[in-house]
Protein backbone atom coordinates (compact mmCIF):
# COMPACT_ATOMS: atom_id res chain seq x y z
CA UNK A 1 0.00 0.00 0.00
CA UNK A 2 1.23 3.41 -0.49
CA UNK A 3 0.61 4.90 3.03
CA UNK A 4 3.01 1.32 3.86
CA UNK A 5 5.69 2.79 1.78
CA UNK A 6 5.40 6.73 2.77
CA UNK A 7 5.64 5.66 6.43
CA UNK A 8 8.17 2.81 5.89
CA UNK A 9 10.44 5.69 3.98
CA UNK A 10 9.41 8.74 6.63
CA UNK A 11 10.76 6.19 9.34
CA UNK A 12 14.02 5.68 7.67
CA UNK A 13 14.79 9.14 6.93
CA UNK A 14 13.82 9.52 10.76
CA UNK A 15 15.68 6.81 12.18
CA UNK A 16 19.08 7.96 10.22
CA UNK A 17 19.21 11.49 11.59
CA UNK A 18 18.23 9.99 15.26
CA UNK A 19 20.97 7.50 14.90
CA UNK A 20 23.42 10.18 13.66
CA UNK A 21 22.07 12.49 16.47
CA UNK A 22 22.95 9.94 19.05
CA UNK A 23 25.89 8.98 18.06
CA UNK A 24 27.63 12.32 17.90
CA UNK A 25 26.30 12.82 21.39
CA UNK A 26 27.62 9.93 22.99
CA UNK A 27 31.00 9.58 21.09
CA UNK A 28 31.52 13.40 22.20
CA UNK A 29 30.64 13.07 25.82
CA UNK A 30 32.88 9.68 25.87
CA UNK A 31 35.58 11.54 23.37
CA UNK A 32 36.07 14.62 25.96
CA UNK A 33 35.86 11.99 28.97
CA UNK A 34 38.83 9.78 27.52
CA UNK A 35 40.93 13.29 26.26
CA UNK A 36 40.82 15.04 29.71
CA UNK A 37 42.00 11.61 31.19
CA UNK A 38 44.79 11.55 28.29
CA UNK A 39 45.49 15.04 29.63
CA UNK A 40 45.97 13.59 33.00
CA UNK A 41 48.19 10.78 32.21
CA UNK A 42 46.19 7.93 32.84
CA UNK A 43 45.39 7.63 29.29
CA UNK A 44 48.01 7.37 26.62
CA UNK A 45 47.26 10.02 23.98
CA UNK A 46 47.59 7.16 20.87
CA UNK A 47 45.03 5.24 22.30
CA UNK A 48 42.30 7.24 22.70
CA UNK A 49 41.13 6.67 19.35
CA UNK A 50 41.32 2.85 19.41
CA UNK A 51 39.39 3.43 22.75
CA UNK A 52 36.48 5.41 21.59
CA UNK A 53 36.02 2.74 18.74
CA UNK A 54 35.93 0.11 21.40
CA UNK A 55 33.31 1.35 23.23
CA UNK A 56 31.16 2.77 20.22
CA UNK A 57 30.79 -0.68 19.00
CA UNK A 58 29.66 -1.81 22.53
CA UNK A 59 27.00 0.79 22.72
CA UNK A 60 25.87 0.29 19.25
CA UNK A 61 22.82 -2.23 19.63
CA UNK A 62 21.20 0.05 22.61
CA UNK A 63 21.36 3.01 20.00
CA UNK A 64 19.47 0.76 17.49
CA UNK A 65 17.24 -0.33 20.06
CA UNK A 66 16.85 3.70 21.14
CA UNK A 67 16.84 4.92 16.99
CA UNK A 68 13.75 2.41 16.25
CA UNK A 69 11.90 3.38 19.54
CA UNK A 70 12.08 6.41 18.72
CA UNK A 71 12.00 6.75 15.06
CA UNK A 72 8.36 5.03 15.17
CA UNK A 73 7.13 6.68 18.34
CA UNK A 74 8.22 10.25 16.29
CA UNK A 75 6.35 9.46 13.43
CA UNK A 76 3.22 8.31 14.58
CA UNK A 77 3.00 10.83 17.15
CA UNK A 78 3.48 13.86 13.93
CA UNK A 79 -0.09 11.33 12.24
CA UNK A 80 -1.91 11.98 15.26
CA UNK A 81 -0.91 15.68 15.56
CA UNK A 82 -1.87 16.47 12.11
CA UNK A 83 -4.93 14.32 12.62
CA UNK A 84 -3.92 11.52 9.77
CA UNK A 85 -4.66 9.26 12.57
CA UNK A 86 -8.16 10.48 13.30
CA UNK A 87 -9.22 10.51 9.91
CA UNK A 88 -7.78 7.16 9.80
CA UNK A 89 -9.83 5.58 12.56
CA UNK A 90 -12.74 7.45 11.46
CA UNK A 91 -12.40 5.29 8.20
CA UNK A 92 -12.65 2.17 9.93
CA UNK A 93 -9.67 1.02 10.41
CA UNK A 94 -7.56 -0.01 13.10
CA UNK A 95 -3.97 0.67 15.09
CA UNK A 96 -3.65 -3.02 14.40
CA UNK A 97 -2.88 -2.61 10.66
CA UNK A 98 0.14 -0.66 11.64
CA UNK A 99 2.00 -3.03 13.10
CA UNK A 100 3.21 -4.86 9.67
CA UNK A 101 4.64 -1.89 8.41
CA UNK A 102 6.17 -0.97 11.79
CA UNK A 103 7.79 -4.92 11.97
CA UNK A 104 9.08 -4.06 7.94
CA UNK A 105 10.55 -1.48 9.44
CA UNK A 106 11.90 -2.99 12.92
CA UNK A 107 12.81 -6.40 11.95
CA UNK A 108 15.94 -5.26 9.74
CA UNK A 109 17.18 -3.31 13.18
CA UNK A 110 16.86 -6.45 15.21
CA UNK A 111 18.56 -8.39 12.71
CA UNK A 112 21.39 -5.96 12.88
CA UNK A 113 21.40 -5.76 16.50
CA UNK A 114 21.29 -9.60 17.05
CA UNK A 115 24.28 -10.14 14.74
CA UNK A 116 26.45 -7.31 16.90
CA UNK A 117 25.47 -8.78 20.13
CA UNK A 118 25.86 -12.72 19.27
CA UNK A 119 29.09 -12.34 16.78
CA UNK A 120 30.32 -9.25 17.14
CA UNK A 121 30.82 -7.77 20.56
CA UNK A 122 32.46 -10.55 21.87
CA UNK A 123 35.24 -10.46 19.59
CA UNK A 124 35.62 -6.99 20.22
CA UNK A 125 35.58 -7.35 23.89
CA UNK A 126 38.25 -9.90 23.53
CA UNK A 127 40.41 -7.54 21.80
CA UNK A 128 39.54 -4.55 23.76
CA UNK A 129 40.94 -6.56 26.47
CA UNK A 130 43.82 -7.69 24.64
CA UNK A 131 44.52 -3.50 23.04
CA UNK A 132 43.99 -2.86 27.16
CA UNK A 133 46.79 -5.44 28.12
CA UNK A 134 49.51 -4.46 25.73
CA UNK A 135 48.92 -0.49 26.23
CA UNK A 136 49.43 -0.89 30.51
CA UNK A 137 52.64 -2.99 29.25
CA UNK A 138 54.08 -0.28 26.92
CA UNK A 139 52.97 2.56 29.28
CA UNK A 140 54.71 1.28 32.06
CA UNK A 141 57.88 1.27 29.73
CA UNK A 142 57.32 4.17 29.08
CA UNK A 143 57.31 6.42 31.88
CA UNK A 144 61.16 6.93 32.52
CA UNK A 145 61.55 10.17 34.68
CA UNK A 146 64.73 11.27 36.01
CA UNK A 147 65.36 11.21 39.63
CA UNK A 148 62.52 9.32 40.47
CA UNK A 149 61.92 5.68 41.46
CA UNK A 150 60.12 3.80 39.72
CA UNK A 151 58.93 -0.44 39.92
CA UNK A 152 60.67 -1.73 37.03
CA UNK A 153 57.71 -3.15 34.81
CA UNK A 154 54.72 -5.12 37.00
CA UNK A 155 56.86 -6.44 39.84
CA UNK A 156 57.12 -4.55 43.08
CA UNK A 157 60.54 -6.11 43.99
CA UNK A 158 62.47 -3.98 41.09
CA UNK A 159 63.13 -0.79 41.81
CA UNK A 160 65.67 1.61 39.13
CA UNK A 161 66.40 4.78 39.52
CA UNK A 162 67.87 7.11 36.42
CA UNK A 163 70.11 10.27 37.18
CA UNK A 164 69.49 11.34 33.73
CA UNK A 165 67.44 10.64 30.61
CA UNK A 166 67.69 11.31 26.98
CA UNK A 167 64.14 11.39 25.53
CA UNK A 168 65.30 11.74 22.21
CA UNK A 169 67.65 8.56 22.01
CA UNK A 170 65.99 6.40 24.86
CA UNK A 171 69.39 6.52 26.56
CA UNK A 172 69.93 6.72 30.74
CA UNK A 173 72.63 7.82 32.60
CA UNK A 174 73.87 6.36 36.04
CA UNK A 175 71.39 4.02 36.45
CA UNK A 176 70.67 2.35 39.69
CA UNK A 177 68.53 -1.15 40.08
CA UNK A 178 67.63 -3.72 42.81
CA UNK A 179 65.72 -6.18 42.75
CA UNK A 180 64.97 -9.18 45.83
CA UNK A 181 64.78 -13.19 44.53
CA UNK A 182 62.10 -15.27 45.99
CA UNK A 183 64.88 -16.47 48.58
CA UNK A 184 65.29 -12.92 50.02
CA UNK A 185 68.38 -12.46 48.59
CA UNK A 186 68.97 -9.01 47.01
CA UNK A 187 70.63 -7.68 44.22
CA UNK A 188 72.02 -4.44 43.20
CA UNK A 189 73.40 -2.93 40.21
CA UNK A 190 74.94 0.56 39.13
CA UNK A 191 75.87 0.85 35.70
CA UNK A 192 76.77 3.63 33.54
CA UNK A 193 74.10 3.69 30.93
CA UNK A 194 71.14 2.01 30.16
CA UNK A 195 67.90 1.34 27.34
CA UNK A 196 65.10 -0.38 26.90
CA UNK A 197 64.68 -2.74 23.98
CA UNK A 198 62.02 -5.00 22.43
CA UNK A 199 63.11 -8.28 20.50
CA UNK A 200 62.42 -12.11 20.13
CA UNK A 201 58.43 -10.77 21.82
CA UNK A 202 60.83 -9.79 24.76
CA UNK A 203 61.50 -6.86 27.05
CA UNK A 204 64.88 -6.35 28.27
CA UNK A 205 66.49 -3.25 29.91
CA UNK A 206 69.86 -3.03 28.24
CA UNK A 207 73.42 -1.51 30.75
CA UNK A 208 76.60 -1.30 30.14
CA UNK A 209 79.75 -0.73 32.38
CA UNK A 210 78.95 -1.35 35.68
CA UNK A 211 78.67 -3.47 38.85
CA UNK A 212 75.92 -5.70 40.13
CA UNK A 213 76.41 -6.66 44.11
CA UNK A 214 74.87 -9.52 45.24
CA UNK A 215 73.94 -10.83 48.66
CA UNK A 216 71.25 -11.35 52.14
CA UNK A 217 70.94 -8.44 54.17
CA UNK A 218 72.12 -8.33 57.23
CA UNK A 219 74.71 -11.25 56.55
CA UNK A 220 78.60 -11.00 55.18
CA UNK A 221 78.03 -12.67 52.11
CA UNK A 222 77.76 -10.06 49.23
CA UNK A 223 80.01 -10.73 46.27
CA UNK A 224 80.90 -8.29 43.44
CA UNK A 225 80.71 -8.42 39.76
CA UNK A 226 81.86 -5.86 37.08
CA UNK A 227 80.05 -6.14 33.39
CA UNK A 228 80.38 -4.32 29.90
CA UNK A 229 77.36 -5.54 29.42
CA UNK A 230 74.20 -6.67 31.32
CA UNK A 231 70.82 -8.08 30.20
CA UNK A 232 67.61 -8.08 32.18
CA UNK A 233 64.19 -9.34 31.27
CA UNK A 234 61.84 -7.27 31.98
CA UNK A 235 58.44 -9.17 30.65
CA UNK A 236 57.82 -11.76 27.61
CA UNK A 237 55.25 -11.39 25.28
CA UNK A 238 52.22 -9.57 25.60
CA UNK A 239 49.90 -11.56 28.48
CA UNK A 240 47.55 -13.40 26.24
CA UNK A 241 43.46 -12.41 27.26
CA UNK A 242 41.89 -16.08 27.84
CA UNK A 243 38.21 -15.48 26.40
CA UNK A 244 37.05 -17.61 29.43
CA UNK A 245 38.13 -14.70 32.00
CA UNK A 246 34.92 -12.85 31.29
CA UNK A 247 31.11 -13.76 30.48
CA UNK A 248 31.49 -10.59 27.70
CA UNK A 249 34.13 -12.34 25.87
CA UNK A 250 32.61 -15.86 25.56
CA UNK A 251 31.59 -16.97 21.90
CA UNK A 252 27.80 -16.89 21.84
CA UNK A 253 27.63 -20.74 20.83
CA UNK A 254 29.79 -21.50 24.43
CA UNK A 255 27.20 -19.89 26.27
CA UNK A 256 24.17 -21.98 25.39
CA UNK A 257 23.86 -25.10 27.05
CA UNK A 258 26.16 -23.64 29.95
CA UNK A 259 24.72 -24.55 33.77
CA UNK A 260 26.85 -21.71 34.75
CA UNK A 261 24.71 -18.78 36.18
CA UNK A 262 27.05 -16.25 34.89
CA UNK A 263 26.69 -17.82 31.19
CA UNK A 264 23.26 -17.76 31.63
CA UNK A 265 22.96 -14.25 32.86
CA UNK A 266 25.34 -13.22 29.59
CA UNK A 267 23.47 -15.24 27.07
CA UNK A 268 19.85 -13.76 28.37
CA UNK A 269 20.97 -10.20 27.81
CA UNK A 270 22.48 -11.13 24.71
CA UNK A 271 19.39 -12.30 23.26
CA UNK A 272 16.96 -9.91 24.46
CA UNK A 273 18.27 -6.88 23.15
CA UNK A 274 17.05 -7.96 19.46
CA UNK A 275 13.93 -9.12 21.20
CA UNK A 276 13.55 -5.47 22.65
CA UNK A 277 13.80 -3.88 19.10
CA UNK A 278 10.44 -5.68 18.09
CA UNK A 279 8.54 -5.23 21.41
CA UNK A 280 9.44 -1.24 22.12
CA UNK A 281 8.72 -0.67 18.24
CA UNK A 282 5.53 -2.27 18.02
CA UNK A 283 4.51 -0.57 21.70
CA UNK A 284 5.28 2.72 20.34
CA UNK A 285 2.32 2.19 17.65
CA UNK A 286 -0.44 3.10 21.52
CA UNK A 287 1.99 5.45 23.09
CA UNK A 288 2.05 7.83 19.95
CA UNK A 289 -1.27 8.83 21.10
CA UNK A 290 -1.04 12.43 20.75
CA UNK A 291 -4.45 14.79 21.61
CA UNK A 292 -4.34 17.56 19.71
CA UNK A 293 -6.82 19.52 21.40
CA UNK A 294 -5.05 19.69 24.71
CA UNK A 295 -1.63 19.99 22.99
CA UNK A 296 -0.04 18.19 25.57
CA UNK A 297 2.77 15.60 24.91
CA UNK A 298 2.45 13.42 27.87
CA UNK A 299 2.87 10.72 25.65
CA UNK A 300 6.52 11.51 25.30
CA UNK A 301 7.09 11.23 29.44
CA UNK A 302 4.87 7.83 29.20
CA UNK A 303 7.27 6.25 26.51
CA UNK A 304 10.49 7.45 28.40
CA UNK A 305 8.66 5.44 31.76
CA UNK A 306 8.04 2.40 29.15
CA UNK A 307 11.61 2.29 28.48
CA UNK A 308 13.29 2.78 31.61
CA UNK A 309 10.72 0.47 33.36
CA UNK A 310 11.43 -2.23 30.54
CA UNK A 311 15.29 -1.84 30.37
CA UNK A 312 16.04 -1.54 34.18
CA UNK A 313 13.29 -4.70 34.61
CA UNK A 314 15.82 -6.47 32.25
CA UNK A 315 19.29 -5.37 34.04
CA UNK A 316 17.48 -6.30 37.20
CA UNK A 317 16.59 -9.75 36.05
CA UNK A 318 19.92 -10.46 34.18
CA UNK A 319 21.33 -9.54 37.40
CA UNK A 320 19.60 -11.88 39.43
CA UNK A 321 20.23 -14.92 36.66
CA UNK A 322 23.97 -14.06 37.60
CA UNK A 323 23.52 -14.55 40.68
CA UNK A 324 21.98 -17.60 40.78
CA UNK A 325 18.12 -16.51 42.06
CA UNK A 326 16.55 -16.78 39.22
CA UNK A 327 17.18 -19.92 35.91
CA UNK A 328 17.46 -18.69 32.99
CA UNK A 329 13.88 -18.94 31.45
CA UNK A 330 12.00 -17.04 34.72
CA UNK A 331 15.00 -14.32 33.52
CA UNK A 332 14.52 -13.94 29.89
CA UNK A 333 10.34 -14.29 29.30
CA UNK A 334 8.78 -11.90 32.38
CA UNK A 335 9.63 -8.15 31.30
CA UNK A 336 8.93 -9.56 27.82
CA UNK A 337 5.77 -10.80 28.38
CA UNK A 338 4.55 -7.92 30.03
CA UNK A 339 5.29 -5.30 28.01
CA UNK A 340 3.58 -7.89 25.10
CA UNK A 341 0.52 -7.31 27.14
CA UNK A 342 0.79 -3.45 27.37
CA UNK A 343 0.94 -3.34 23.88
CA UNK A 344 -2.06 -5.83 23.45
CA UNK A 345 -4.40 -3.68 25.34
CA UNK A 346 -2.89 -0.23 24.52
CA UNK A 347 -4.10 -1.38 21.21
CA UNK A 348 -7.45 -1.93 22.45
CA UNK A 349 -7.78 1.41 24.37
CA UNK A 350 -6.28 3.92 21.87
CA UNK A 351 -8.56 2.19 18.51
CA UNK A 352 -11.56 3.61 20.52
CA UNK A 353 -9.64 7.25 21.42
CA UNK A 354 -12.72 8.85 22.31
CA UNK A 355 -13.72 5.99 24.86
CA UNK A 356 -12.97 6.39 28.15
CA UNK A 357 -9.97 3.92 29.52
CA UNK A 358 -12.03 1.01 30.84
CA UNK A 359 -14.75 1.44 28.56
CA UNK A 360 -12.38 1.74 25.68
CA UNK A 361 -10.95 -2.01 27.41
CA UNK A 362 -14.06 -3.74 27.49
CA UNK A 363 -15.48 -2.63 24.37
CA UNK A 364 -12.57 -3.82 22.22
CA UNK A 365 -10.77 -2.75 18.77
CA UNK A 366 -12.50 -2.25 15.52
Amino acid sequence: MTYQRNFIKELTYTAVGIFIVLLAILVSTQAINLLGRAASGRVAVDAVAALIGFWTLGMTPLLLVLTAFISTLTVLTRYWRDNEMVIWLSSGLSLKQWIRPVLQFAVPFALLTAVIQLSVLPWAELRSREFAEILKQKQQLSLVEAGVFRNLGSRDDRVYFVETFDTDSGVMKNLFLREVDDKGRESVVFAKEGTFSLADNKRTLELSNGYRYNGTPGQADFNEVSFQHLSLIISVTPKVVNAADSRKTIPTADLFGSSKPEYQGELLWRLSLPVSVLILSLLAIPLSYFNPRTGHTYNILIAIGFFLIYQNGQTFLRNAVISGQLNFWLGLLPMHLLMIAAIVILLRVRSMPAQPFFSALKGGSK
